[in-house]
């Protein structure tokens, strides 16, 4: 039998349901806009034609293949010079505790001193194991998000600490990290590393690839345009 008091309690409950309604539809509609700018850290500084290769390249800052993936990319990304172009997105993924924490500060530092994301991505890649589950299973969350701010204050500049601890605690550059998280997504990535040229994936999504397969993806693409393939380094 319904009483007065539950009709009552269910006419006091209406507004807060329809209330939650209304800020999670406004909530979705947010996310589901597109972001301002187009995800990624772009590795190039040279123009970008229709001619001009188009390097993809998906990484975890704590993901071994990822770090071993990096040097022979580098490489080719030398040898071909204007010919190419590179854009680096993060997929910080769930099974490493704190690539989410290291991707963050990837964003951080290329919105304070933009000069200076690779040369972070570098330090995290070349001092990785610092922040690898095991290493980190008796810290606390605080402890080692305050030594990523101070591993990353330490390869940035020491009078960049206030900015990189702040933005730790801006909304903005966890939207970002997450950005880049569903942005992967999106393209269908699920593991790194993972390479796309011309807008076409890699095959062995996962693994690393060396300066060799490299050569091999591109020097083909480069004499279907008409170009001529050289060996010795072509700068920038």
């Amino acid at each position: 039998m319904r009483t007065g008091t539950g009709t009552g309690t269910t006419f006091l409950l209406l507004p807060s349901v329809l209330f939650c309604l209304f800020v999670c539809q406004l909530t979705v509609k947010a996310q589901s806009l597109p972001p301002a700018k187009y995800d990624g850290f772009v590795y190039t500084n040279n123009l970008v034609d229709s001619h001009t290769i188009m390097i993809e390249a998906f990484y975890d800052p704590v993901c071994p293949d990822s770090r071993d993936s990096w040097p022979p990319l580098k490489q080719a990304i030398q040898h071909y010079g204007s010919r190419v172009s590179l854009t680096v997105h993060l997929l910080p993924l769930p099974y490493h505790d704190y690539a989410f924490a290291t991707s963050r500060a990837l964003h951080i530092v290329n919105l304070v001193n933009p000069s200076a994301t690779f040369r972070l991505l570098d330090c995290f890649f070349e001092h990785q194991e610092r922040f690898y589950n095991a290493q980190t299973s008796n810290m606390s969350k605080d402890a080692v998000v305050d030594e990523i701010i101070k591993f990353t204050t330490k390869t940035v500049g020491n009078s960049y600490y206030s900015a990189i601890a702040s933005g730790f605690n801006d909304s903005k550059t966890d939207l970002k990290t997450r950005v880049s998280f569903k942005y992967s997504a999106s393209r269908g990535v699920f593991g790194t590393p993972t390479f796309y040229i011309n807008g076409f994936v890699l095959p062995d999504s996962g693994s690393s690839i060396d300066y060799k397969a490299w050569r091999s993806f591109i020097d083909p693409l480069l004499v279907a345009q008409g170009k001529k393939i050289q060996d010795s380094p072509h700068l920038f």
